[in-house]
């Protein structure tokens, strides 16, 4: 059986859910998905995939950046994350950039940038990156004692040896974009998405744009699974499957059926991830009762009405029967979730090694070594695609008040 044949890649890649999230979202189906992606990764990274697994590298760029030709007129067009709207927001010349009234200022001139340069650059059909810098953001810092080039658009800062050849080039340029999915259809609407295709080779150069696109290389020639390392991730999966064979398919599908109940559930793992907490499925029933009697106290505070009180009330109680009455089964959904989440940090762990840029968060203390953001596991065959994210590391970085993002210097 096709594993990945079911697998549902979103049509427009303005949000990717974490892998271990397909348990909320889409019950039984997901989960089988989420396990199967999981094993086919394991067999490319020991060097024994039946079908090819590509990865891209999340970069921390900022803000999202659409560009190509608009099938409807044929004329170029740069956009935001509102390109896919009904009525689609594409700028095609300057003077539509100014006379946006929510476009923000700051921005406006690394698009105006983007606008003139990239329309010269042989784009084909639509393509979205992420800036990673403009104009005024390249910084030369000394950290540990290196001289690097930096830049940092959101919360990882990226450093680069001054006297590399990399820095020159990016020094050069006056945007910085990395690409990474490209779309394809008749019209804006009905756009497909593709990932990860060495998108910035099919283009031509212009010394005022530096790109890349986010093709995961593996630079240290070490981002492989040894044989141990293959069977330590092998019975974490193994016991992600015995895991979820002891869960009622029907309590997996009650979940993801209710969106108030799986939203809720979301919002707890959210909460604990910030706070730089690993669920334990031992108190984790206990836990997420605490948290949504919280949540429904402050609605039913909220509202005036006896009538509206006593909706909320209901809707209260309910909830907090369902997971009382199955509260084994979701224990063993937070137990299965953790399996998940070990075997991702086994191969984010490994994809690390690879990496070639070396990464840091900015603190009022100085500099301190991190990851990437993350990667994307991407099925060649299906084009499914999913995110690997540390998100006890990245996600509690991101929402940190220790560490300085890019927006707030």
């Amino acid at each position: 059986m096709n594993k990945f044949s079911t697998f549902l890649i979103e049509s427009k890649n303005t949000h990717m859910e974490h892998i271990e999230e397909l348990i909320f979202n889409e019950g039984v189906t997901g989960t089988r998905k989420a396990i199967n992606f999981l094993r086919d990764i394991r067999d490319a990274l020991a060097g024994s995939a039946s079908r090819p697994i590509n990865f891209t590298v999340k970069w921390d760029g900022a803000p999202a950046i659409f560009a190509g030709i608009d099938p409807s007129d044929g004329k170029f067009f740069v956009a935001k994350k509102g390109v896919f709207n009904k009525n689609p927001q594409v700028f095609k010349t300057v003077k539509d950039i100014d006379n946006d009234p929510k476009f923000p200022s700051d921005l406006k001139q690394p698009f105006k940038l983007a606008l003139e340069n990239l329309s010269r650059m042989g784009i084909r059909g639509v393509i979205q990156g992420d800036f990673m810098f403009g104009p005024g953001d390249l910084q030369r810092e000394t950290i540990d004692e290196g001289d690097y080039l930096t830049f940092q658009p959101n919360t990882i800062v990226y450093a680069v040896p001054s006297d590399s050849k990399l820095a020159k080039e990016m020094k050069s340029a006056k945007i910085g974009i990395v690409w990474h999915t490209t779309y394809t259809g008749r019209s804006l609407e009905s756009m497909k998405a593709s990932f990860g295709k060495d998108i910035h080779k099919r283009l031509r150069k212009n010394k005022n744009v530096w790109m890349d696109d986010a093709t995961f290389r593996d630079h240290s020639g070490t981002a492989t699974f040894t044989k141990s390392e293959t069977a330590e991730i092998t019975k974490i999966l193994s016991n992600a499957g015995s895991t979820f064979q002891k869960i009622k398919a029907s309590t997996l599908n009650d979940i993801s059926d209710n969106e108030a109940l799986s939203g809720r559930m979301k919002v707890y793992n959210n909460a604990q991830i910030r706070l730089g907490k690993q669920i334990n499925f031992n108190n984790a029933v206990p836990g997420l009762l605490d948290a949504i009697t919280v949540y429904w106290n402050n609605e039913i505070e909220k509202v005036k009405s006896d009538s509206s009180k006593q909706k909320k009330t209901e809707s209260k109680n309910d909830m907090i029967k369902y997971i009382s009455d199955n509260k084994d089964d979701i224990s063993n959904i937070y137990k299965l979730m953790g399996y998940l989440t070990d075997a991702k940090a086994m191969v984010i762990s490994k994809l690390n090694k690879g990496s070639a840029l070396k990464t840091f968060l900015r603190t009022a203390y100085g500099f301190k070594v991190t990851n990437e953001e993350g990667y994307v596991a991407i099925d060649r065959l299906s084009s499914g695609a999913i995110k690997l994210v540390d998100r006890l590391e990245f996600s509690r970085a991101n929402f940190s008040p220790e560490v300085i993002k890019g927006w707030e210097r």
